[in-house]
Protein backbone atom coordinates (compact mmCIF):
# COMPACT_ATOMS: atom_id res chain seq x y z
CA UNK A 1 0.00 0.00 0.00
CA UNK A 2 2.85 2.33 0.80
CA UNK A 3 3.01 4.62 -2.39
CA UNK A 4 -0.51 4.86 -3.26
CA UNK A 5 -2.44 8.23 -3.20
CA UNK A 6 -4.74 8.14 -0.43
CA UNK A 7 -7.72 8.77 -2.82
CA UNK A 8 -7.15 5.93 -5.30
CA UNK A 9 -8.27 2.92 -2.84
CA UNK A 10 -11.14 1.06 -4.12
CA UNK A 11 -10.49 -0.94 -7.27
CA UNK A 12 -13.24 -0.04 -9.92
CA UNK A 13 -13.44 0.44 -13.51
CA UNK A 14 -13.71 4.26 -14.22
CA UNK A 15 -16.62 4.12 -16.30
CA UNK A 16 -20.48 5.35 -15.32
CA UNK A 17 -22.47 2.24 -14.53
CA UNK A 18 -25.85 3.59 -14.97
CA UNK A 19 -29.29 1.44 -13.95
CA UNK A 20 -32.33 1.75 -13.97
CA UNK A 21 -33.05 2.28 -10.13
CA UNK A 22 -34.67 6.37 -9.72
CA UNK A 23 -33.66 7.37 -5.91
CA UNK A 24 -36.14 10.58 -5.40
CA UNK A 25 -34.34 13.30 -3.99
CA UNK A 26 -35.99 15.85 -1.43
CA UNK A 27 -36.08 17.40 2.02
CA UNK A 28 -34.59 14.74 4.20
CA UNK A 29 -35.01 11.84 1.91
CA UNK A 30 -32.17 10.43 1.33
CA UNK A 31 -30.51 7.34 3.40
CA UNK A 32 -27.20 5.80 2.92
CA UNK A 33 -27.96 3.17 0.96
CA UNK A 34 -29.34 5.67 -2.06
CA UNK A 35 -26.28 6.99 -1.63
CA UNK A 36 -24.35 4.35 -2.50
CA UNK A 37 -27.01 3.29 -5.07
CA UNK A 38 -26.08 6.80 -6.63
CA UNK A 39 -22.58 6.84 -6.03
CA UNK A 40 -21.19 3.48 -7.03
CA UNK A 41 -24.08 1.60 -9.38
CA UNK A 42 -25.29 4.57 -11.01
CA UNK A 43 -28.78 5.06 -9.74
CA UNK A 44 -30.87 7.71 -11.56
CA UNK A 45 -32.01 10.41 -9.47
CA UNK A 46 -35.23 12.93 -9.57
CA UNK A 47 -36.50 16.08 -7.45
CA UNK A 48 -39.61 15.34 -5.97
CA UNK A 49 -42.47 18.28 -6.77
CA UNK A 50 -42.30 19.35 -2.86
CA UNK A 51 -38.40 20.04 -3.26
CA UNK A 52 -38.99 22.11 -6.39
CA UNK A 53 -41.79 23.91 -5.02
CA UNK A 54 -39.68 24.67 -1.90
CA UNK A 55 -36.71 25.98 -4.39
CA UNK A 56 -38.92 28.49 -5.95
CA UNK A 57 -39.99 29.64 -3.07
CA UNK A 58 -36.90 30.46 -1.52
CA UNK A 59 -35.61 31.71 -5.03
CA UNK A 60 -38.06 34.58 -4.54
CA UNK A 61 -37.23 35.81 -1.21
CA UNK A 62 -33.47 35.98 -2.60
CA UNK A 63 -34.42 37.84 -5.52
CA UNK A 64 -36.13 40.04 -2.68
CA UNK A 65 -32.76 40.43 -1.17
CA UNK A 66 -30.69 40.98 -4.00
CA UNK A 67 -33.45 43.69 -4.91
CA UNK A 68 -32.66 45.89 -1.55
CA UNK A 69 -30.33 48.03 -0.83
CA UNK A 70 -29.09 46.33 2.38
CA UNK A 71 -26.47 44.32 1.84
CA UNK A 72 -26.44 40.51 2.51
CA UNK A 73 -23.32 38.20 3.01
CA UNK A 74 -23.77 35.37 0.09
CA UNK A 75 -25.30 37.98 -2.06
CA UNK A 76 -24.31 41.15 -2.39
CA UNK A 77 -21.17 40.75 -0.95
CA UNK A 78 -17.66 38.97 -1.07
CA UNK A 79 -17.03 36.48 0.89
CA UNK A 80 -14.48 34.87 3.94
CA UNK A 81 -12.27 37.73 5.21
CA UNK A 82 -13.41 40.08 2.00
CA UNK A 83 -17.16 39.78 3.25
CA UNK A 84 -17.33 43.81 3.76
CA UNK A 85 -17.11 44.30 0.05
CA UNK A 86 -20.25 45.43 -1.32
CA UNK A 87 -21.23 44.05 -4.72
CA UNK A 88 -23.52 46.16 -6.98
CA UNK A 89 -25.66 44.64 -8.82
CA UNK A 90 -24.22 44.46 -12.49
CA UNK A 91 -21.01 42.64 -11.10
CA UNK A 92 -22.97 39.65 -9.00
CA UNK A 93 -22.60 37.91 -12.38
CA UNK A 94 -19.36 37.73 -12.04
CA UNK A 95 -18.61 37.47 -8.33
CA UNK A 96 -20.12 34.16 -8.42
CA UNK A 97 -17.90 33.27 -11.34
CA UNK A 98 -14.79 34.62 -9.87
CA UNK A 99 -16.35 32.84 -6.57
CA UNK A 100 -15.91 29.25 -8.02
CA UNK A 101 -13.44 29.60 -10.44
CA UNK A 102 -10.86 30.43 -7.33
CA UNK A 103 -12.00 27.96 -5.18
CA UNK A 104 -11.86 25.12 -7.93
CA UNK A 105 -8.24 24.65 -6.43
CA UNK A 106 -7.71 21.07 -5.59
CA UNK A 107 -4.50 19.48 -6.74
CA UNK A 108 -3.11 15.87 -6.25
CA UNK A 109 -4.08 12.64 -7.54
CA UNK A 110 -7.89 12.54 -8.73
CA UNK A 111 -10.29 11.05 -6.24
CA UNK A 112 -12.66 8.01 -7.45
CA UNK A 113 -15.60 8.86 -8.96
CA UNK A 114 -18.09 7.59 -6.03
CA UNK A 115 -16.64 10.15 -4.19
CA UNK A 116 -17.28 13.06 -6.39
CA UNK A 117 -20.75 11.54 -7.28
CA UNK A 118 -21.87 11.55 -3.66
CA UNK A 119 -20.45 14.64 -3.05
CA UNK A 120 -22.89 16.04 -5.88
CA UNK A 121 -25.65 13.75 -4.61
CA UNK A 122 -25.54 15.33 -1.20
CA UNK A 123 -25.05 18.48 -2.28
CA UNK A 124 -28.28 18.33 -4.41
CA UNK A 125 -29.92 16.96 -1.17
CA UNK A 126 -29.09 20.62 0.81
CA UNK A 127 -30.52 22.54 -2.54
CA UNK A 128 -33.64 20.94 -2.09
CA UNK A 129 -34.21 21.99 0.75
CA UNK A 130 -35.41 25.05 -0.25
CA UNK A 131 -32.86 26.58 2.50
CA UNK A 132 -29.87 27.35 0.50
CA UNK A 133 -31.68 30.17 -2.59
CA UNK A 134 -30.89 28.84 -5.80
CA UNK A 135 -33.01 29.00 -9.38
CA UNK A 136 -34.85 25.55 -9.79
CA UNK A 137 -33.04 25.24 -12.93
CA UNK A 138 -29.64 25.50 -11.40
CA UNK A 139 -30.72 22.40 -8.81
CA UNK A 140 -32.06 20.67 -11.96
CA UNK A 141 -28.82 21.39 -13.57
CA UNK A 142 -27.24 19.45 -11.16
CA UNK A 143 -29.00 16.05 -11.14
CA UNK A 144 -28.65 16.23 -15.14
CA UNK A 145 -24.98 15.95 -14.42
CA UNK A 146 -25.54 13.33 -12.40
CA UNK A 147 -27.62 11.12 -14.73
CA UNK A 148 -25.29 11.48 -17.83
CA UNK A 149 -22.41 10.52 -15.13
CA UNK A 150 -20.64 13.24 -15.70
CA UNK A 151 -17.87 13.66 -12.90
CA UNK A 152 -15.88 16.55 -12.44
CA UNK A 153 -12.65 15.93 -11.84
CA UNK A 154 -11.12 16.70 -8.08
CA UNK A 155 -7.92 16.13 -6.56
CA UNK A 156 -7.12 14.90 -3.39
CA UNK A 157 -5.96 17.85 -1.91
CA UNK A 158 -7.83 21.09 -1.15
CA UNK A 159 -10.66 20.98 1.43
CA UNK A 160 -9.90 21.95 5.03
CA UNK A 161 -13.81 20.80 6.17
CA UNK A 162 -14.62 24.29 7.18
CA UNK A 163 -16.86 26.21 5.14
CA UNK A 164 -17.65 22.97 3.73
CA UNK A 165 -15.39 21.06 1.42
CA UNK A 166 -14.80 24.10 -1.15
CA UNK A 167 -12.55 23.16 -3.35
CA UNK A 168 -13.78 20.01 -4.51
CA UNK A 169 -17.58 21.22 -4.45
CA UNK A 170 -16.28 24.11 -6.48
CA UNK A 171 -15.15 21.80 -9.51
CA UNK A 172 -18.35 20.68 -9.39
CA UNK A 173 -20.14 23.74 -9.45
CA UNK A 174 -17.33 24.99 -12.13
CA UNK A 175 -18.71 21.57 -14.56
CA UNK A 176 -22.20 22.93 -14.17
CA UNK A 177 -21.16 26.30 -15.45
CA UNK A 178 -19.14 24.69 -18.40
CA UNK A 179 -15.81 25.18 -17.41
CA UNK A 180 -13.07 22.95 -15.72
CA UNK A 181 -11.96 18.88 -16.50
CA UNK A 182 -14.64 15.93 -16.32
CA UNK A 183 -15.07 12.51 -16.92
CA UNK A 184 -17.80 11.53 -19.13
CA UNK A 185 -19.96 8.13 -18.99
CA UNK A 186 -17.37 5.96 -19.93
CA UNK A 187 -14.60 7.26 -17.99
CA UNK A 188 -12.91 9.15 -20.64
CA UNK A 189 -11.50 13.12 -19.55
CA UNK A 190 -12.48 16.03 -21.30
CA UNK A 191 -13.28 19.82 -21.00
CA UNK A 192 -16.60 20.38 -18.92
CA UNK A 193 -18.13 22.11 -21.91
CA UNK A 194 -17.44 19.78 -24.44
CA UNK A 195 -19.20 16.58 -22.03
CA UNK A 196 -22.21 18.65 -21.34
CA UNK A 197 -22.39 19.30 -25.78
CA UNK A 198 -22.11 15.63 -26.00
CA UNK A 199 -24.85 15.13 -23.06
CA UNK A 200 -27.45 17.78 -24.40
CA UNK A 201 -27.34 19.77 -21.30
CA UNK A 202 -26.49 23.99 -20.95
CA UNK A 203 -24.11 25.27 -19.09
CA UNK A 204 -25.34 27.24 -15.80
CA UNK A 205 -24.98 30.95 -15.51
CA UNK A 206 -24.89 31.39 -11.47
CA UNK A 207 -27.19 33.99 -10.06
CA UNK A 208 -27.05 35.71 -6.30
CA UNK A 209 -26.03 33.08 -3.55
CA UNK A 210 -25.92 30.56 -6.24
CA UNK A 211 -22.11 30.17 -6.08
CA UNK A 212 -21.66 30.07 -2.41
CA UNK A 213 -25.09 27.75 -2.21
CA UNK A 214 -23.69 24.78 -4.37
CA UNK A 215 -20.16 25.04 -2.25
CA UNK A 216 -20.73 25.51 1.25
CA UNK A 217 -21.56 22.06 2.51
CA UNK A 218 -19.61 18.76 4.18
CA UNK A 219 -20.72 16.74 1.46
CA UNK A 220 -17.14 15.42 0.28
CA UNK A 221 -16.69 13.97 3.79
CA UNK A 222 -20.77 12.57 4.81
CA UNK A 223 -20.26 11.05 1.05
CA UNK A 224 -16.85 8.99 2.36
CA UNK A 225 -18.31 8.49 5.75
CA UNK A 226 -21.66 6.85 4.24
CA UNK A 227 -19.86 4.69 1.55
CA UNK A 228 -17.21 3.65 4.38
CA UNK A 229 -19.83 2.45 6.55
CA UNK A 230 -21.18 0.57 4.03
CA UNK A 231 -17.91 -1.30 3.61
CA UNK A 232 -17.56 -1.82 6.79
CA UNK A 233 -20.65 -3.57 7.74
CA UNK A 234 -19.66 -6.07 5.31
CA UNK A 235 -16.21 -6.52 6.50
CA UNK A 236 -17.43 -6.90 9.86
CA UNK A 237 -19.25 -10.32 8.92
CA UNK A 238 -16.45 -10.91 7.19
CA UNK A 239 -14.40 -10.47 10.23
CA UNK A 240 -16.55 -12.97 12.35
CA UNK A 241 -16.18 -15.41 9.37
CA UNK A 242 -12.22 -15.14 9.11
CA UNK A 243 -12.04 -15.92 13.44
CA UNK A 244 -14.07 -18.64 13.28
CA UNK A 245 -11.97 -20.32 10.30
CA UNK A 246 -8.89 -19.80 12.29
CA UNK A 247 -10.86 -20.87 16.09
CA UNK A 248 -11.26 -23.87 14.62
CA UNK A 249 -7.81 -24.54 12.44
CA UNK A 250 -6.21 -23.45 15.71
CA UNK A 251 -8.41 -26.30 17.93
CA UNK A 252 -10.29 -23.50 19.79
CA UNK A 253 -13.24 -23.58 21.97
CA UNK A 254 -16.46 -22.33 20.54
CA UNK A 255 -17.22 -22.02 24.72
CA UNK A 256 -16.31 -18.69 25.78
CA UNK A 257 -19.00 -17.32 22.88
CA UNK A 258 -21.75 -18.46 24.65
CA UNK A 259 -24.90 -16.39 25.62
CA UNK A 260 -24.83 -17.03 28.95
CA UNK A 261 -20.96 -15.71 28.82
CA UNK A 262 -21.45 -12.73 26.67
CA UNK A 263 -24.48 -11.34 28.36
CA UNK A 264 -22.22 -10.39 31.47
CA UNK A 265 -20.64 -7.82 29.34
CA UNK A 266 -23.66 -6.30 27.60
CA UNK A 267 -22.49 -3.86 24.99
CA UNK A 268 -24.75 -4.55 21.77
CA UNK A 269 -22.14 -5.35 19.16
CA UNK A 270 -19.88 -7.41 21.27
CA UNK A 271 -23.69 -9.77 21.30
CA UNK A 272 -23.87 -9.66 17.66
CA UNK A 273 -20.47 -10.49 16.97
CA UNK A 274 -20.46 -14.17 19.31
CA UNK A 275 -23.89 -14.93 18.14
CA UNK A 276 -22.42 -14.97 14.90
CA UNK A 277 -19.23 -16.77 15.93
CA UNK A 278 -22.05 -19.49 17.31
CA UNK A 279 -23.83 -20.01 14.07
CA UNK A 280 -20.68 -20.68 12.51
CA UNK A 281 -18.77 -22.46 14.51
CA UNK A 282 -22.16 -24.73 15.11
CA UNK A 283 -21.88 -28.78 14.07
CA UNK A 284 -17.63 -28.20 13.84
CA UNK A 285 -15.92 -31.60 14.07
CA UNK A 286 -12.87 -30.22 14.87
CA UNK A 287 -13.80 -28.65 17.54
CA UNK A 288 -15.48 -31.46 18.99
CA UNK A 289 -12.58 -33.51 18.65
CA UNK A 290 -10.72 -32.18 21.45
CA UNK A 291 -13.83 -31.00 23.77
CA UNK A 292 -14.87 -35.04 23.92
CA UNK A 293 -12.04 -35.25 26.73
CA UNK A 294 -10.98 -32.44 27.91
CA UNK A 295 -8.79 -33.77 30.43
CA UNK A 296 -6.04 -34.72 27.58
CA UNK A 297 -6.37 -31.35 25.69
CA UNK A 298 -3.41 -29.02 26.03
CA UNK A 299 -4.92 -25.77 25.28
CA UNK A 300 -6.46 -24.53 28.48
CA UNK A 301 -7.38 -21.34 27.58
CA UNK A 302 -7.13 -19.77 23.90
CA UNK A 303 -5.22 -16.65 22.99
CA UNK A 304 -6.68 -13.52 23.36
CA UNK A 305 -6.80 -13.00 19.54
CA UNK A 306 -9.52 -16.10 19.14
CA UNK A 307 -10.94 -15.42 23.11
CA UNK A 308 -11.76 -12.04 22.53
CA UNK A 309 -12.67 -11.75 18.99
CA UNK A 310 -16.02 -10.49 19.76
CA UNK A 311 -15.25 -8.12 22.15
CA UNK A 312 -12.82 -6.73 19.55
CA UNK A 313 -15.39 -7.00 16.43
CA UNK A 314 -18.09 -5.65 18.74
CA UNK A 315 -16.96 -2.93 19.69
CA UNK A 316 -16.17 -1.56 15.86
CA UNK A 317 -19.76 -2.42 15.64
CA UNK A 318 -20.67 0.09 18.33
CA UNK A 319 -18.24 2.69 16.89
CA UNK A 320 -19.87 2.08 13.22
CA UNK A 321 -23.67 2.47 14.76
CA UNK A 322 -21.99 5.71 16.86
CA UNK A 323 -20.36 6.93 13.21
CA UNK A 324 -23.99 6.02 11.61
CA UNK A 325 -25.88 8.20 13.96
CA UNK A 326 -24.37 11.11 12.90
CA UNK A 327 -24.15 10.40 9.54
CA UNK A 328 -27.79 10.03 10.04
CA UNK A 329 -28.02 13.61 11.83
CA UNK A 330 -26.43 14.92 8.55
CA UNK A 331 -28.15 13.81 5.82
CA UNK A 332 -31.66 16.03 7.38
CA UNK A 333 -29.28 19.02 8.16
CA UNK A 334 -29.33 22.39 6.18
CA UNK A 335 -25.54 23.02 5.59
CA UNK A 336 -24.67 26.35 4.17
CA UNK A 337 -23.85 29.84 5.31
CA UNK A 338 -25.59 31.94 4.53
CA UNK A 339 -28.77 30.08 5.12
CA UNK A 340 -32.40 30.79 4.36
CA UNK A 341 -34.70 30.49 7.22
CA UNK A 342 -38.45 29.74 6.82
CA UNK A 343 -39.46 33.56 8.11
CA UNK A 344 -37.43 34.65 5.28
CA UNK A 345 -33.94 35.80 6.59
CA UNK A 346 -30.72 35.07 5.61
CA UNK A 347 -28.67 34.27 8.43
CA UNK A 348 -25.16 33.77 8.64
CA UNK A 349 -23.99 30.19 10.70
CA UNK A 350 -21.91 27.94 11.34
CA UNK A 351 -22.86 24.52 10.33
CA UNK A 352 -20.22 24.34 7.08
CA UNK A 353 -18.14 23.34 9.88
CA UNK A 354 -16.93 19.59 9.59
CA UNK A 355 -16.25 18.37 12.93
CA UNK A 356 -18.98 15.76 13.59
CA UNK A 357 -18.07 13.93 10.49
CA UNK A 358 -14.53 14.44 10.80
CA UNK A 359 -14.71 12.81 14.20
CA UNK A 360 -16.40 9.82 13.17
CA UNK A 361 -14.00 9.13 10.36
CA UNK A 362 -11.25 9.36 12.60
CA UNK A 363 -12.95 7.35 15.47
CA UNK A 364 -13.45 4.87 12.76
CA UNK A 365 -9.97 4.93 11.17
CA UNK A 366 -8.54 4.11 14.48
CA UNK A 367 -11.53 0.76 15.21
CA UNK A 368 -10.68 -0.60 11.58
CA UNK A 369 -6.77 -0.80 12.69
CA UNK A 370 -7.86 -2.13 15.57
CA UNK A 371 -10.16 -5.07 13.81
CA UNK A 372 -7.30 -5.44 11.04
CA UNK A 373 -4.86 -6.01 14.35
CA UNK A 374 -6.46 -9.02 15.79
CA UNK A 375 -6.69 -10.56 12.44
CA UNK A 376 -3.05 -10.54 11.72
CA UNK A 377 -1.85 -12.01 14.84
CA UNK A 378 -5.00 -15.14 14.44
CA UNK A 379 -2.39 -15.40 10.49
CA UNK A 380 0.64 -15.46 12.49
CA UNK A 381 -0.93 -18.08 14.60
CA UNK A 382 -1.59 -20.37 12.24
CA UNK A 383 1.60 -20.23 10.41
CA UNK A 384 3.68 -20.80 13.89
CA UNK A 385 4.44 -24.42 14.65
CA UNK A 386 5.32 -23.25 18.08
CA UNK A 387 1.69 -21.92 18.89
CA UNK A 388 -0.69 -23.87 16.05
CA UNK A 389 -1.28 -27.59 17.71
CA UNK A 390 0.23 -29.75 14.96
CA UNK A 391 0.18 -27.78 11.83
CA UNK A 392 3.08 -28.02 9.63
CA UNK A 393 5.50 -24.65 9.97
CA UNK A 394 4.20 -21.68 7.98
CA UNK A 395 1.29 -24.30 6.18
CA UNK A 396 3.71 -25.19 3.65
CA UNK A 397 3.62 -28.15 1.44
CA UNK A 398 7.85 -29.30 2.22
CA UNK A 399 8.95 -26.78 4.82
CA UNK A 400 12.46 -25.99 3.96
CA UNK A 401 11.72 -26.29 0.51
CA UNK A 402 8.37 -24.77 0.56
CA UNK A 403 7.94 -20.95 2.07
CA UNK A 404 3.88 -21.79 2.38
CA UNK A 405 1.84 -18.44 3.86
CA UNK A 406 5.13 -17.46 5.31
CA UNK A 407 5.24 -13.84 3.36
CA UNK A 408 1.40 -13.50 3.12
CA UNK A 409 1.72 -12.63 6.78
CA UNK A 410 4.69 -10.09 6.39
CA UNK A 411 1.98 -8.70 4.10
CA UNK A 412 -0.80 -8.62 6.40
CA UNK A 413 1.87 -7.18 8.83
CA UNK A 414 3.08 -4.51 6.69
CA UNK A 415 -0.64 -3.14 6.20
CA UNK A 416 -1.27 -3.31 9.68
CA UNK A 417 1.64 -0.94 10.21
CA UNK A 418 0.32 1.37 7.80
CA UNK A 419 -3.43 1.38 9.46
CA UNK A 420 -1.84 2.44 12.78
CA UNK A 421 -0.33 5.37 11.06
CA UNK A 422 -3.62 6.15 9.26
CA UNK A 423 -5.09 5.42 13.01
CA UNK A 424 -3.88 9.23 13.49
CA UNK A 425 -6.64 11.82 13.77
CA UNK A 426 -6.88 14.64 11.31
CA UNK A 427 -9.74 16.10 12.71
CA UNK A 428 -7.10 17.72 16.12
CA UNK A 429 -4.85 19.22 12.97
CA UNK A 430 -6.71 22.55 12.49
CA UNK A 431 -4.46 25.15 10.02
CA UNK A 432 -5.77 28.35 10.27
CA UNK A 433 -6.88 29.84 6.42
CA UNK A 434 -8.26 32.89 4.74
CA UNK A 435 -6.77 35.74 6.92
CA UNK A 436 -7.54 33.93 9.90
CA UNK A 437 -11.28 34.72 9.67
CA UNK A 438 -11.22 31.02 9.22
CA UNK A 439 -9.12 29.92 11.94
CA UNK A 440 -10.53 26.84 12.87
CA UNK A 441 -11.27 24.18 10.33
CA UNK A 442 -11.96 20.51 10.95
CA UNK A 443 -9.83 18.56 8.56
CA UNK A 444 -12.82 16.08 7.73
CA UNK A 445 -11.73 15.40 4.22
CA UNK A 446 -8.40 14.12 4.67
CA UNK A 447 -9.77 11.89 7.37
CA UNK A 448 -12.18 10.80 4.88
CA UNK A 449 -9.80 9.90 2.46
CA UNK A 450 -7.76 7.88 4.92
CA UNK A 451 -10.17 6.00 6.51
CA UNK A 452 -11.36 5.13 2.57
CA UNK A 453 -7.46 3.93 2.87
CA UNK A 454 -7.87 2.06 5.99
CA UNK A 455 -11.15 0.27 5.01
CA UNK A 456 -8.80 -1.45 1.84
CA UNK A 457 -5.74 -2.18 4.32
CA UNK A 458 -8.88 -4.09 6.24
CA UNK A 459 -10.14 -5.68 3.70
CA UNK A 460 -6.55 -7.46 2.46
CA UNK A 461 -6.09 -8.73 6.00
CA UNK A 462 -8.81 -9.89 6.56
CA UNK A 463 -8.33 -11.99 2.51
CA UNK A 464 -4.81 -13.24 3.83
CA UNK A 465 -6.86 -14.54 7.60
CA UNK A 466 -9.55 -16.29 5.30
CA UNK A 467 -6.78 -17.20 2.86
CA UNK A 468 -4.52 -18.91 5.29
CA UNK A 469 -7.19 -20.59 7.83
CA UNK A 470 -9.07 -22.43 4.77
CA UNK A 471 -5.82 -23.68 4.05
CA UNK A 472 -5.36 -24.62 7.54
CA UNK A 473 -9.05 -26.29 7.62
CA UNK A 474 -7.80 -28.43 4.70
CA UNK A 475 -4.72 -29.73 6.65
CA UNK A 476 -7.10 -30.79 9.34
CA UNK A 477 -9.00 -33.20 7.07
CA UNK A 478 -10.51 -35.67 8.09
CA UNK A 479 -11.81 -33.49 10.84
CA UNK A 480 -14.27 -31.98 8.79
CA UNK A 481 -14.84 -27.69 9.48
CA UNK A 482 -18.48 -26.48 10.81
CA UNK A 483 -20.65 -27.03 7.99
CA UNK A 484 -20.91 -22.51 7.50
CA UNK A 485 -17.09 -22.05 8.01
CA UNK A 486 -16.72 -25.31 5.27
CA UNK A 487 -19.00 -23.17 3.04
CA UNK A 488 -16.25 -20.06 3.10
CA UNK A 489 -13.37 -22.41 2.33
CA UNK A 490 -15.38 -23.96 -0.50
CA UNK A 491 -15.99 -20.47 -1.81
CA UNK A 492 -11.93 -19.83 -1.85
CA UNK A 493 -11.79 -23.42 -3.30
CA UNK A 494 -13.49 -21.68 -6.23
CA UNK A 495 -10.61 -19.28 -7.29
CA UNK A 496 -7.23 -20.57 -5.13
CA UNK A 497 -6.02 -24.24 -5.41
CA UNK A 498 -5.79 -26.46 -1.87
CA UNK A 499 -2.99 -26.74 -0.29
CA UNK A 500 0.52 -28.16 -2.46
CA UNK A 501 3.97 -26.69 -3.62
CA UNK A 502 4.41 -23.29 -3.71
CA UNK A 503 2.86 -21.30 -5.99
CA UNK A 504 2.54 -17.33 -7.40
CA UNK A 505 0.59 -16.27 -3.67
CA UNK A 506 -0.39 -12.52 -4.95
CA UNK A 507 -2.87 -13.91 -7.47
CA UNK A 508 -4.63 -16.08 -4.50
CA UNK A 509 -4.58 -12.81 -1.78
CA UNK A 510 -6.35 -10.82 -4.94
CA UNK A 511 -8.77 -13.52 -5.64
CA UNK A 512 -9.84 -13.43 -1.55
CA UNK A 513 -10.20 -9.76 -1.89
CA UNK A 514 -12.24 -10.04 -4.61
CA UNK A 515 -14.52 -12.74 -2.61
CA UNK A 516 -14.95 -10.16 -0.16
CA UNK A 517 -15.24 -7.00 -2.36
CA UNK A 518 -18.25 -8.70 -4.41
CA UNK A 519 -20.18 -10.05 -1.42
CA UNK A 520 -19.40 -14.08 -2.92
CA UNK A 521 -17.71 -15.23 0.01
CA UNK A 522 -20.75 -13.82 2.68
CA UNK A 523 -23.06 -14.90 0.54
CA UNK A 524 -21.82 -18.57 0.40
CA UNK A 525 -21.34 -18.26 3.65
CA UNK A 526 -25.42 -17.33 5.05
CA UNK A 527 -26.67 -20.29 2.52
CA UNK A 528 -25.27 -22.32 5.10
CA UNK A 529 -25.98 -20.16 8.32
CA UNK A 530 -28.27 -17.79 7.48
CA UNK A 531 -28.24 -14.33 7.75
CA UNK A 532 -25.58 -13.00 9.84
CA UNK A 533 -25.31 -9.20 11.11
Amino acid sequence: MAGRSLARVVAKTDAFLANDSVVEVGNGMLSGPDVVAVARTGARVQLTGAALAAITDARAAVDRLAAAATPVYGVSTGFGALATSHIPPHRRADLQRSLIRSHAASTGAEVDREIVRALMLLRLRTLASGRTGVRPETATALAALLNAGITPVVGEYGSLGCSGDLAPLAHMALALMGEGNVRDGQGRALAAGQALAAAGLTAVTLAEKEGLALINGTDGMLGMLLLAAHDLRALLVAADISAAMSVEALLGTNRVYAEALQALRPHPGQAISAANLRALLDGSEIIASHQVDPANCPIVQDAYSLRCAPQVAGAVRDTLAHAQAVADRELVSVIDNPVLLPDGRVESNGNFHGAPVGYVLDFLAVAVADLASISERRTDRLLDPARSHGLPPFLAGDPGVDSGHMIGQYAAAGIVSELKRLAAPASVDSIPSSAMQEDHVSMGWAAGLKLRRAIDGLRRVLAIEILTAARALDLRAPLRPAPATAAARTAVRTRVEGPGPDRFLAPEIEAVVELLASGALIEAVEAVAGPLR
